[in-house]
């Protein structure tokens, strides 16, 4: 079995912008991902358009020309696509890594048929693969979803869109301009103001209007094939709600399982990984920590902008413990 230098799991923007540093210190180092090139981009919705502008998502020092000055879903997966081309990135994909075995000073990592062997392994995957499920009867149906792709399937029928973040406020506004009867359902008082400063206004005018219904203050207990049950979460009231499709905006987070699984220690409510700051290495020696997944389920706070800059301290430290074991 062949052995690495390292191995980065996750070929979304910051593991491939690992793999970048990895290859231009001559480090033998390969990316493993469950699913393709930048997977969670891939399945954000349709038309959906970066926060970000187009240089602050680039790695590399490729430049990302983008029509306007925030970049379009499809426009960043074309972009990431010709970087990997660019530096013609050691890849393995649709590969799923089920676990990280630590012994005799290297890791092994199990996939369903094959193994892996490396001195060093950077832990890239994100956060976008776990739903915060709200553990309530009927979440499971066939026409609820914790993703959104395009409005065009739902067309004149009802929707329920839970959540008040970035996500919430996409669907919504999305699924009403191509004609469907939106309700947003939200646990607090209003709109979360931390979401893209041009959409919040635009929904609560549209909300002002009666064009989208909303109930704040409120959370879903129960859904229905045909219905949802919503309760007033300050004075405990319910209401039923029409609908023929819910659309459970509520987040993500980072697999903590997993994490677990491996050894890395998650602190506070949070769920944070005890890392080295300076190094993002965990308090696995020898496993880091990259992009979102440092964040734990404080998601807002590491993103493509910030993640995209852990490459480089991780790679200078795993350099330096690489190149002392060979000597």
């Amino acid at each position: 079995m062949k052995l690495y230098d390292v191995i980065i799991v996750g070929a979304g923007p910051c593991g491939l912008a690992c793999g970048i540093e990895a290859q231009a210190k001559n480090l033998n180092y390969v990316i493993i991902d469950k699913g393709n090139i930048t997977e969670s981009v891939r399945r954000y919705p349709v038309n959906m358009l970066f926060f970000s502008t187009s240089e602050n998502i680039e790695i590399g020092n490729v430049p990302f020309v983008s029509m306007g000055t925030r970049p379009t879903r499809s426009e960043a997966l074309k972009y990431y696509r010709k970087v990997v081309n660019h530096f013609d990135l050691n890849l393995k994909l649709f590969t799923r890594v089920d676990s990280v075995e630590k012994k005799s000073g290297s890791f092994t990592l199990h996939t369903a048929n094959e193994q892996f062997s490396a001195k060093k392994v950077i832990i890239a995957s994100g956060y976008y693969d776990v739903p915060k499920y709200l553990q309530i009867p009927g979440e499971t149906m066939p026409h609820v979803s914790h993703y959104y792709d395009e409005a065009f399937r739902y067309s004149k029928m009802k929707a329920v869109v839970v959540g008040g973040a970035n996500s919430a406020i996409e669907t919504a506004l999305d699924l009403y301009r191509n004609y469907v009867d939106v309700t947003v359902v939200h646990l607090f008082e209003q709109l979360d103001k931390r979401a893209k400063y041009w959409i919040v206004p635009d929904l609560e005018n549209r909300i002002k209007k009666d064009e989208v219904k909303a109930y704040f203050n409120h959370k879903v207990t129960e859904i229905y094939e045909k219905s949802v049950i919503i309760e007033n979460v300050k004075d405990g009231s319910t209401k039923r709600i029409d609908t023929d499709f819910v659309f459970l905006m509520t987040g993500y987070r980072p697999d903590a399982h997993f994490l677990k699984k491996i050894g890395v220690t998650l602190e506070g409510d949070y769920l944070i990984p005890k890392l080295n700051a300076d190094t993002f290495e965990s308090n696995v020696e020898g496993i880091y920590l990259a992009g979102s997944i440092i964040g734990g389920e404080e998601t807002a706070k590491v993103f493509i902008e910030n993640g995209r800059l852990h490459g480089k301290p991780i790679i200078e430290d795993i350099l330096k413990k690489v190149e002392k074991v060979r000597l």
